[in-house]
Order: structure tokens, then C-alpha cells, then sequence
């Protein structure tokens, strides 16, 4: 399934009003796909195609046209999808509690979470414009004064910066992850009642009436406040995902840092798998920007293909992502990405590390950690899951000619933001492997998308780092472990509760490795030796550091 398009604002792209006439723009980048089709508007699409699915006669009733023949969603259409009906809860916001950190709307996989920052006194005059007093009043409580944007600023003698956070609830799926990365207790779970959705409706209408955020209060140099720029708005959100998704977190936050930089002047290409199931379930498309989707084995060379000819036309600059989940990479199309990766082209490419075959219901891969249950390697009675050690793909890609590779979590935004931006910034082939939770393989809650990634690092399942071949001529200096806790110690030890945290801590906490800690006989001999296979695998890294 392709999508080709040129985006549009985040306006129209939420905006689920049928009679609205705006038009998608050029809906066909004819310089991408190279086919002659119509502009098609908002309105013609919302009424022929997407009202037809909403309302269950599509598959009966819809006509056949160019654009389904050639297998093109148009942009942003995810936007129009409502999940409203998934989940009995709902976030609440506690604005008086809220230090705008923007954790909840960066670690969202839905973009249900948005939010902005206005001038006070812009503020107010908005705020005087809505003519329905109880209207004004419920949507004025939802602006806070955190001392980040207002404080802050009024010391340094400018207006104070009011913020917001807003749900929407057609994006919504309930899987309170939000909830969880709030340190601050700025978020609640409540049920859903009919008076409570429709006045959050209200507040979503009037939150995107206001306008974009004011960019003089973003600090350039806080990374966690690119989601605050309109244009870093490229994954609009409404993809079928499961809800928490890891990947979705991934590639939201990919999206925005690519579109923060570059705007909508990029684009993907896709190796199939779950990315490109929930992404491209006609006619929902959450992109803003042109993006195809190729066989599981062959993204990387694809993506060879549209880089030249894109150097053809002169765009040498233009940022070409290829994304591709463990099994795409690591194994069937493991060929194709190294050649890739020694073909020394401008293409970066994106890895959802789920350790499983997540698209096949659990599938094992060579990313697979040992002892790992898993479809093709179950955890019997005479095998305690997968045996294999996991293949190390951050390690392979470094041994090819200039490469830069960096390793991450969504957990670790800094971290994710840095690796992102420094792969666009590198001119040659990048590759970012990113740790993505997959609840219903992993054996984990819908909300523990980031608390799981984070235990990956901290016990060496996944330890962060960034290979950068402009940092000087020896691997040591190119190779940076910064972001791991204890970088020069075996494991790290929690200080507030004294526990040594190894890989047996995280296996521990999630379904996938619970038969190993069965029993009377403490764990099995297979996940003991996954805990020695994580630490000889950390002290390799370190030594290639030059921290041993």
C-alpha cells in the first residue's frame, strides 16, 4: 500500500467536519510515483470513501476508482478515525499539577495527547472570543502556569507562558500510558460518561481553533519540547495499533524529529509488517508526508532505488527513512539492509526491535532473546524456549564501512531525539535500532510501554548507545555508551532499593520468560545463561568504548 500525497496543516487534518472544502493540496506527488491523478478535496473523500467504512457499507457499496486500483491512500486520513468506542476510560487532565514536561504527549503511540503553550495575554484574547460562557470557563481551567513557561519567563521580564494539554478522544485508546510516564500526577484515569466526551470534544475544537504554539517559549535545546511544534505533527495518529503500542511511541517521535527538522519534505519506505498493517488499513493513513510500503525481504534495496532516483532529481538532501521491524532486518531481509548500510547512499534506516515476529502472532527472530517463549521456539518440556543467543544488529552495522549506528529507547527521549537527529545529520548510511515494547508478546500491560523499555536498559537487555564515524579514526572514540546506567560496572544497583538490577529482574517482569521462574529450583539453567549471554555482550561493548 503507497501513500502519496503533499501534507497538509494539522488543521485539516483534524478537522472531522465533512463540509469542510479544503483540499488535501496536490493529493499525487507526481515527481514520487510519477502517475497523473486528480486533486482530490476533504469533503469528496469524507463523504465517498471514508463515510462509507465509518458507517459499514464500503465493502459493499463503494465504487472502484484510480486510487484504489493503484493501491494510494491519500495523507493524514487516520485523522478521521475514531476510537472512541475502545476503551470505558479516559485521561483527565490536573493542570494545577502539571510542571509541562510533555513526557504524556511525547510517549502517547496515538497522538491523543497534544499540547501547546500561549502568551497569557494571547491567551486571554482568545479565551474572549468564545461566546458560550461555560464553554470559556471549562476550557480556561485546562491552562495551567507551569514555572517552565510562565515563571520563568516573567523573570526574564516576558509575558508568562500559559500551557495545555488536551485529549482527544477519538484518538484514545484507554491504554493509560500517559498516566504512567506523569511523574507529576498530572493525569488520572476516570470512566467515560456521555456529558464528559462531549465537553473533551468541545475542548479538542477549541484547543485547535487557538492555533499553533508561540515558538519563543520553546527552548530548542530541550528535545523533549519538539512534539509543541505543529510541524512535528507528521504521524496524525488513528493507526489500528494495539493500544500502548511501543512502535507507535517510536514512530511518532521518529516523525516529529524528522519533521521538526525538515518539515513534510521527506519520506518512507516501509518493510511489511505490523508498522505497515495498522498504518495502511485502507482508507486510514496516518502520515503527513509521501510513504510506500515494500515486501518484508527487500525495504532496504527499494529504498536504494527511490534514493537515486531522488539524486536524480536533484534531492539529494531529502531525508529518506526505511523502516522495518527486527524480523524485516535481522533476518529475511538482513541481505538487503547490508548492502545497504555498504552502498554508502544517503538513506537512514529505522529498526521497531520488538524481538518477535510480532505481524505473525509471535514468531520467533534471531533478535530473540535466549530462552525467549515464543511462536517456533515454545517454552516445552524439553526446550525452555528459544535456545539461540540474540543476534546484535547495532554491532554488525558498525563493522560497516562508515556507518553511523545508535541503539535507543523511546524511554529515553534525549537519548532517541540525539540518535534521530544525528542520523539525519550524517551523510551516509544511518541506522537507529530502536527498543519497542510489544505488550501482547511480551506479556505486559498496555501501559508499560516505557516502564519496560526503560528495565531493558537498565539491565543490559538493550543497552543504549550511538557510533558516530565523525567523532575520530579509533572505535573507541567513535563509540559512546552514555545514557546507560553504571557504564563501568557489570550491572547497576539501584540506590533506593539496593537491588542489583541484572537481566533476571527483567525477565522476571513480563509473560514471555515466566516459565523459567517456575518451581522450587530457582531459575532455569536456560535464562541463567541469557543473563550471561546480556553481560558478555555488555563488557563487549564496553571494551569497543574503551571503558575495560
Amino acid at each position: 500500500m503507497a501513500t502519496v500525497n503533499q501534507p497538509h496543516s494539522m488543521n485539516e487534518a483534524h478537522d472531522r467536519d465533512p463540509q469542510n472544502n479544503n483540499s488535501y493540496g496536490t493529493l499525487v506527488n507526481r515527481d514520487y510515483v510519477e502517475v497523473q491523478l486528480p486533486v482530490l478535496d476533504v469533503r469528496e473523500f469524507n463523504e465517498r470513501v471514508v463515510r462509507g467504512y465509518e458507517e459499514g457499507s464500503a465493502d459493499k457499496g463503494l465504487s472502484a476508482d484510480l486510487l484504489a486500483a493503484r493501491s494510494l491512500v491519500p495523507a493524514g486520513t487516520a485523522a478521521l478515525r475514531d476510537f472512541s468506542y475502545i476503551s470505558p476510560e479516559i485521561p483527565e487532565y490536573i493542570p494545577e499539577n502539571c510542571t509541562g514536561c510533555m513526557d504524556c504527549v511525547t510517549e502517547c503511540p496515538d497522538t491523543a495527547i497534544l499540547g501547546k503553550v500561549l502568551a497569557e495575554p494571547d491567551l486571554e484574547g482568545k479565551l474572549a472570543g468564545i461566546e458560550d460562557p461555560e464553554d470559556r470557563e471549562g476550557f480556561e481551567k485546562q491552562w495551567s502556569k507551569p514555572r517552565k513557561y510562565y515563571a520563568g519567563p516573567k523573570k526574564k521580564g516576558k509575558e508568562g507562558g500559559r500551557f495545555a494539554i488536551v485529549i482527544d478522544p477519538s484518538k484514545c485508546k484507554g491504554c493509560a500510558e500517559c498516566v504512567t510516564v506523569c511523574d507529576d500526577l498530572a493525569l488520572k484515569m476516570i470512566p467515560k460518561t456521555e456529558p464528559l466526551i462531549e465537553s473533551i470534544r468541545k475542548n479538542h475544537r477549541l484547543f485547535k481553533d487557538f492555533g499553533p504554539s508561540d515558538e519563543s517559549y520553546i527552548n530548542e535545546n530541550l528535545l523533549i519540547d519538539m512534539m509543541l511544534k505543529e510541524q512535528a505533527h507528521i504521524y496524525v495518529g488513528g493507526a489500528g495499533s494495539c493500544a500502548g503500542c511501543g512502535e507507535g511511541t517510536a514512530l511518532r517521535m521518529l516523525c516529529a524529529a524528522t519533521g521538526a527538522k525538515h518539515k513534510n519534505d521527506w519520506g518512507i519506505v516501509a518493510a511489511t509488517g505490523c508498522n505497515t498493517v495498522y498504518t495502511s488499513t485502507y482508507p486510514y493513513n496516518p502520515y503527513l508526508v509521501p510513504w510506500t510500503n515494500s515486501l518484508f525481504e527487500n525495504a532496504p534495496a527499494d529504498a536504494m532505488g527511490v534514493r537515486l532516483r531522488w539524486n536524480q532529481k536533484g534531492w539529494t538532501d531529502r531525508p529518506l527513512w526505511c523502516i522495518g521491524g527486527d524480523g524485516a532486518m535481522f533476518d529475511i531481509g538482513f541481505q538487503s539492509l547490508s548492502r545497504l548500510l555498504a552502498s554508502g547512499l544517503h538513506v537512514k534506516v529505522f529498526v521497531l526491535d520488538t524481538q518477535v515476529y510480532s505481524n505473525t502472532g509471535g514468531q520467533a527472530s534471531t533478535s530473540t532473546f535466549t530462552g525467549q517463549n515464543a511462536k517456533m521456539s515454545f517454552h516445552g518440556k524439553h526446550l525452555d524456549g528459544k535456545q539461540e543467543r540474540r543476534k546484535e544488529i547495532a554491532q554488525i552495522a558498525m563493522m560497516h564501512p562508515r556507518t553511523y549506528v545508535a541503539q535507543t529507547t523511546c524511554a529515553h527521549t534525549n537519548h532517541f531525539y540525539k540518535s534521530v537527529l544525528g542520523a539525519l545529520e550524517f551523510d551516509g548510511p544511518a541506522i537507529v535500532n530502536c527498543y519497542t515494547t510489544c505488550q501482547p508478546e511480551h506479556g505486559v500491560g498496555d501501559h508499560m510501554a516505557s516502564n519496560q523499555a526503560r528495565l531493558a536498559v537498565d539491565s543490559r537487555a538493550f543497552p543504549l548507545l550511538i557510533h558516530d564515524p565523525t567523532k575520530g579514526e579509533r572505535l573507541r572514540q567513535r563509540l559512546s555508551l552514555q545514557g546507560n546506567p553504571a557504564m563501568k560496572d557489570d550491572w547497576w544497583t539501584n540506590p533506593k532499593t539496593g537491588e542489583t538490577v541484572d537481566f533476571l529482574t527483567f525477565a522476571r517482569s513480563e509473560g514471555r520468560f515466566s516459565k523459567h521462574f517456575t518451581g522450587d529450583n530457582g531459575p532455569s539453567k536456560t535464562i541463567l545463561a541469557a543473563k550471561q549471554d546480556r553481560l558478555e555482550n555488555w563488557q563487549l561493548l564496553q571494551e569497543l568504548a574503551g571503558l575495560l
